[in-house]
């Protein structure tokens, strides 16, 4: 199992900006595919984007295209999703989530592939 931390939520303007950071547990984190994914009141958790093992390849919803990007640093077991030019209907509770299949060559975005998740970072965007 990998513990999972999420900080830097917060309230900002549209158009504003923030960066999520995750920190990971455990010495396999290098080898699993991570993801963010985001739950609004009322509303089922979706996907916000995903990263391989390896941080060659990334996949993202259509709606965060261009605005958000995730990247990691294996080195220091984190993963982080920079969220630019941000909505109001971007407000949601953030979540990053492990996949625990070792070097997996596919990203996923189902919620239910995903093995390990942290407690979630408020992120709220005022008009």
């Amino acid at each position: 199992q990998v513990q999972l931390v999420e900080s830097g939520g917060g309230l900002v303007q549209a158009g504003g900006s923030l960066r999520l950071s995750c920190a990971a547990s455990g010495r396999t984190f290098s080898t699993y595919n991570m993801g963010w994914f985001r739950q609004a009141p009322g509303k089922e958790r979706e996907f916000v984007a995903t990263i391989s093992w390896r941080g060659s390849s990334t996949y993202y919803e259509e709606s965060v295209k261009g605005r958000f990007t995730i990247s990691r640093d294996n080195a220091k077991n984190a993963v982080y999703l920079q969220m630019n030019n941000l909505k109001p209907e971007d407000t949601a509770v953030y979540y990053c989530a492990a996949d625990r299949e070792l070097f997996n060559p596919t990203l996923r975005s189902a919620v239910n592939d995903y093995d390990d998740w942290g407690q979630g970072t408020q992120v709220t965007v005022s008009s």
